[in-house]
């Protein structure tokens, strides 16, 4: 936990019985180097980064006794034109030295695009697919052609650079990508990922050299826990940077404590703390003074700030919740409203269980039922929603809309005069309560034109091109839609709305099923969702029951139509290995749809059974 945290004993004295381990021992020594101007120079502590650092960037125009370091190791220019700045030849150049000696070697950088141009640069100098084991390469044809068979298209950097043992990793890409790339790279059949932040969090890939590509990972300059979380299977580990002087800052920075990883600010930690005082008055095990002091008390929270300034804190967090209508006092003593119920029902946080009840609330008074766009934009997260609206894509789409869903565009409150000047070139202001939010419901219902289109079957990889998006944002949408949709219908069935709890119901089948309502039988099937379904629906098998009566065998041609494109076949062996997989996936097809048909059949005889 050092890599991330300096004060982890906070952790075992709040668990109370907890013991508490300092070790220093590395199975494997790191080395850490800076890489300055095509040279390379040692920086195994912080002190001696520093010491590199400074003398670096000092200018021997004004200091001219500063003795400037010499390096360990210069790295060779390139004459090529791609590889003139010394930024991009020195990660290149390493990444290219690791990967010819058989290892493997992680580069971050802060975005995504620039992790796919990192790859292809790194691409274009390894060995060619020609000179390399064709068993290998066997290896890297199959795995792009499992990244063909996923319900997206294959990624045409990833085309390109996959076959001479590079990839990149970021959210854009789908979950099965990224599955399939760090699998890959593990196997050692990718021998370098170019990855953001996002590879570091939770996956633990070996390599021989680490490179930080930038003073940034995303909005966030590079800080010790970035430089600290990579694992290492050997000797190296090498930190790039033209601008030092950002790296510098960070790299004195100590570990952020606990309590600072866990609530960055304030602001956080009263949202933290109105949502479990919400939670545990409505469930009950603290409804007095005395029973919720007891509770703080238990909390890490309580060990991690002035007693009496947490005991003012919890005061003032219990008189805003019910100023907001979330809990009332009744003789001294707390209970949760019923809206205070029903926003903990719904797992939500106070913040956002008040904008939703003001949504659903509109909603009770008019709710459009002959189109799906109120349905799906009450399902839309509302942290869901994209940072920047693509503002002439929204007023296409706006424009395409029938005279249902427009009436849903005046009912939660947009206005199209207001979207077609943000296309225009204007911008909307987030500074005021009331902007803000007004702001949140145009990217909600940006989000849920989105939601819309996978709804009605159209591929991840087309709503992604059609949005300007990444596919992992598309992906991740669709995803969280299942639990945030359950929660609305908790929600309202906890207010006593049942009439719109049920028009949701009828809706959250269609959003899990990602497919208009003649396929939700069909979608129960695992592996048949959306285009899978279709196809099934097309060639014959409309029903759970004859997709069940069905052999294997014929399911596989089936299944071949369903591939979003056709994989490149260059061996009998690949092609073997392809169909095999197919196989294999038919097969639990019909075991899933006979288990499903079985359930029918047991619940049609038990109703007979009763009259």
């Amino acid at each position: 936990m050092s890599a991330t945290l300096n004060n982890a004993e906070l952790l075992a004295g709040w668990l109370g019985d907890a013991k508490f381990y300092i070790s220093r021992y590395r199975p494997v020594p790191v080395e850490e180097h800076l890489v300055f101007d095509n040279n390379i120079y040692p920086a195994s502590t912080s002190s001696s980064f520093y010491k590199t650092a400074t003398q670096l960037t000092i200018d021997s125009r004004f200091v001219s006794s500063q003795a400037k370091p010499e390096p360990v190791r210069t790295i060779q220019p390139s004459k090529a034109k791609e590889f003139s700045n010394p930024l991009i030849n020195a990660v290149v150049s390493l990444a290219n030295e690791t990967a010819r000696a058989g290892y493997g070697a992680l580069v971050f950088c802060s975005s995504r695009s620039g992790s796919e141009s990192a790859a292809i640069l790194i691409s274009q100098v390894l060995p060619r697919p020609e000179e390399i084991d064709p068993s290998v390469m066997d290896k890297r044809t199959e795995l792009l052609n499992d990244l063909r068979s996923t319900s997206t298209e294959l990624d045409h950097v990833l085309e390109k650079t996959v076959p001479v043992g590079v990839a990149f990793h970021h959210a854009g890409l789908t979950a099965e990508e990224r599955d399939f790339i760090a699998a890959a790279y593990d196997q050692g059949t990718i021998k370098v990922i170019v990855a953001t932040c996002s590879l570091a969090a939770g996956i633990n890939l070996p390599a021989r050299r680490v490179i930080l590509y930038g003073a940034r990972m995303g909005p966030e300059f590079v800080g010790p826990s970035m430089l600290c979380e990579a694992e290492l299977d050997e000797k190296e580990k090498t930190r790039l940077e033209r601008r030092i002087f950002a790296v510098r800052r960070a790299i004195l920075k100590r570990s952020q404590s606990l309590w600072r990883r866990i609530f960055p600010t304030s602001r956080v930690v009263c949202y933290q703390k109105s949502g479990a005082s919400t939670e545990v008055i409505a469930t009950k095990p603290a409804t007095s003074d005395e029973s919720v002091d007891d509770y703080m008390k238990k909390t890490l929270l309580y060990h991690s700030i002035d007693q009496q300034k947490l005991a003012n804190m919890t005061r003032s967090t219990l008189d805003s919740l019910a100023e907001q209508g979330l809990v009332r006092s009744i003789l001294g003593n707390y209970e949760a409203t019923l809206l205070g119920q029903a926003v903990v029902a719904s797992s939500l946080t106070p913040e956002d269980g008040l904008f939703v009840h003001r949504e659903l609330s509109r909603a009770l008074q008019a709710f459009v039922m002959d189109g799906d766009m109120h349905a799906l934009y009450t399902f839309t997260p509302v942290h869901s929603s994209p940072q920047q609206i693509h503002w002439q894509i929204f007023r296409r789409e706006m424009e395409g809309l029938d005279e249902a869903n427009l009436r849903v565009v005046t009912l939660v409150g947009l206005k199209p005069s207001v979207i077609n000047k943000m296309a225009q070139g204007g911008s909307m202001k987030e500074m005021s309560p009331e902007e803000i939010e007004t702001a949140r419901i145009y990217k909600r219902f940006y989000s849920a034109l989105q939601l819309r289109d996978i709804c009605n079957e159209m591929p991840i990889y087309a709503v992604a091109r059609k949005y300007d998006i990444p596919r992992g944002v598309v992906q991740n949408l669709a995803q969280t839609c299942h639990g945030f949709a359950a929660g609305m219908i908790k929600f309202c069935q906890r207010m006593d709305w049942g009439g719109l709890a049920a028009v949701l119901d009828h809706y959250s089948d269609r959003l899990r099923a990602g497919a208009k309502s003649d396929l939700l039988a069909l979608a129960q099937i695992m592996y048949v969702k959306s285009r899978t379904a279709r196809i099934f629906w097309e060639n014959g098998f409309k029903t759970v029951a004859a997709v069940a009566s069905a052999d294997p065998k014929e399911l596989l041609p089936v299944l071949l139509l369903a591939q979003p494109r056709k994989p490149k076949l260059e061996s009998k062996k690949t092609e073997d290995n392809y169909l095999e997989k197919l196989q294999k996936k038919a097969e639990i097809i019909s075991q899933s749809a006979n288990k499903i048909w079985e359930r029918q059949l047991h619940a049609e005889l038990d109703v007979d059974d009763e009259e």
